[in-house]
């Protein structure tokens, strides 16, 4: 092959290759749009989130989306961040959680209602889910592969609509659609991994560290999982910025 033609070739599969990639970062929006549940829909929603953006003066669309929810209050926050990499998220809302099952403490095996507890993100955007629609989180991560039951761990863990759980975060419908979108944008702009931190309880609230403290007592295990949990939490609270987040070879978190 002469090697005029062997360039020809290799501009060519540069050029296939850029426009599929293109083609992948810009698909999330379109696909969402094209959903039969959002069809008709999207336009108004987009039109509210642009409006609350304005008013908490916040940049539409995000660029990146931080979630974070807390089990023992029941709340589920969602936080932003524009294109400007020295500025910290801001919070764009709080959504009550309709509905969880379980007690405090992390998700060890299939089966046992529990919600997971720890650091996670969105691995899946369900548009036909019977609860309206869904996130998935990659439940089981690196720490519960390790932790949790060898043979059934559990998986197919969601933040979702409707007012139903087995171990998922329920926020119901309107709510749900509001976080599917800004998702979605910020999977369009550049944010592959989309975080989900699942804490036990907001640290933060003298009754809900109070009532923690109490329910984990007796047992120096969840003591300390909660305890490396709050680390994050408390990174987060002072900085508005993640962070680094690790798994030891025995399945335990190191925060920095």
């Amino acid at each position: 092959m002469n090697r005029s033609l062997l360039h020809l070739l290799l501009i060519t599969f540069i050029l296939t290759f850029s426009a599929a990639v293109v083609s992948a970062q810009t698909s999330y929006v379109n696909l969402m749009k094209s959903s039969g549940k959002m069809t008709g829909g999207i336009s108004k929603i987009e039109d509210t989130l642009r409006k609350q953006f304005e008013q908490k003066k916040l940049v539409w669309p995000p660029q990146e989306v931080y979630v974070r929810s807390f089990k023992y209050d029941r709340e589920l926050e969602v936080w932003v961040k524009s294109d400007d990499s020295k500025e910290g998220f801001k919070l764009f809302k709080s959504y009550r959680v309709c509905m969880q099952s379980g007690t405090l403490g992390p998700k060890r095996m299939e089966g046992d209602y529990q919600m997971p507890e720890g650091f996670y993100y969105i691995n899946e955007f369900n548009p036909n889910s019977n609860y309206h629609l869904a996130l998935g989180i990659n439940y089981p991560n690196a720490s519960d592969k390790l932790l949790s039951d060898e043979q059934r761990p559990g998986n197919m863990i969601y933040i979702h609509g409707g007012c139903v759980s087995t171990g998922c975060i329920a926020i119901s419908d309107k709510p749900i659609e509001e976080l599917y979108v800004l998702a979605n944008y910020a999977k369009d702009n550049g944010q592959d991994f989309i975080p989900v931190h699942v804490f036990p309880v907001r640290y933060n609230v003298k009754r809900s560290f109070e009532y923690l403290a109490q329910a984990t007592k007796a047992n120096q295990q969840l003591q300390h999982f909660a305890v490396t949990l709050k680390a994050a939490f408390d990174y987060f609270e002072e900085k508005k910025q993640l962070p680094v987040i690790m798994v030891n070879k025995k399945g335990e978190y190191i925060v920095n």
